[in-house]
């Protein structure tokens, strides 16, 4: 089933971000670009400054993996081998092909959400689970539950294939920070058990340990671009909302730390190299040449540009 989302144009950046360039951005009318992920940043810091990395906080599906794929073949395969369809003339179960689901995953945060989107828009289908479209809100509510439930396991099983592997200088900007003293916390806005599986699998079960702070979907009301679960990390952590810098991939997990009042750093995938990042305080296309110290003098200079 082909399907489109009305959204806004594609930014202009996405010509910079596929040239794989690394792009510093301060709050204020200057900014500074470079030619290579590979130069440092070169300014001067006041000794006074207010503010110091003090804890990194890393989303899950797109920084430390590039998930969304795998992601949409588990949506796929539930919704088939549920036999979902949103219309009764439909002649093959409901699939989300490759360019609605880069536009549905950049648009709306966690698993839930995003089936409820798509059924008010398009209809709420047929299946196994009940012969005809449920009417009302728990039967609505079930046949959700049932379709997350099953992909989550379909999801972990790709998972654990061993086919899947951590994004470069993930696993080193991780180890450097604690060696730092920094604080180290993971938030996403997935399933937890699916978000467990995949940091025990991708980042070892010692390093999952070692966190300070671990919160996913089910931890909080509201999902990414809703600032919740980096407000509540901050807390968990004790660690003011100033002297926290994310990782992020998209817009929206990008609108959820700037809401919080955190700065963020965007490490893009094919899926998200359009989109407007334009309060993330540096953009890069993975962190294989950033290091702590990179993070470092780019947070102290974002507040002093603020």
């Amino acid at each position: 089933m082909a399907c489109t989302i009305p959204l806004s144009p594609s930014s202009s950046s996405s010509s910079f971000l596929l040239s794989h360039t690394t792009i510093f951005r301060f709050r204020s009318p200057r900014h500074l670009s470079t030619s290579s992920s590979r130069r440092r940043l070169s300014v001067s810091v006041s000794a006074s400054s207010s503010s110091s990395l003090q804890a990194l906080i890393f989303d899950c599906d797109g920084v430390i993996l590039e998930s969304e794929h795998f992601h949409r073949q588990a949506y796929n395969e539930a919704f088939a081998h549920f036999n979902v369809r949103c219309s009764s003339s439909a002649s093959q179960p409901l699939n989300w092909d490759l360019h609605f689901y880069d536009q549905l995953q950049n648009q709306i945060g966690g698993g839930k959400p995003k089936m409820r989107w798509y059924f008010k828009e398009h209809g709420w289908p047929s299946s196994t689970i009940f012969e005809k479209p449920p009417e009302d809100d728990e039967g609505r509510a079930k046949i959700i539950d049932t379709l997350q439930d099953w992909k989550t396991e379909r999801y972990k099983e790709i998972i654990k294939s061993g086919t899947v592997e951590p994004r470069p200088g993930v696993l080193r900007l991780m180890d450097e920070a604690k060696a730092a003293g920094k604080k180290l916390a993971v938030c996403s806005a997935a399933t937890k058990s699916s978000v467990i599986l995949c940091l025990e699998n991708l980042i070892g079960i010692e390093r999952f340990q070692g966190l300070d702070c671990f919160l996913a979907g089910d931890d909080v009301k509201q999902k990414k671009p809703d600032p919740s679960i980096y407000l509540t990390a901050s807390k968990k952590l004790g660690i003011p909302e100033k002297d926290c810098l994310v990782v992020e991939d998209s817009v929206i997990g990008l609108q959820a730390a700037t809401k919080a009042g955190m700065s963020c750093v965007i490490t893009y995938t094919s899926s998200t190299a359009d989109q407007d990042f334009k309060d993330a305080i540096a953009i890069y296309p993975d962190l294989s040449n950033i290091r702590l110290k990179d993070l470092e003098l780019l947070l102290q200079n974002a507040v002093i540009a603020n």
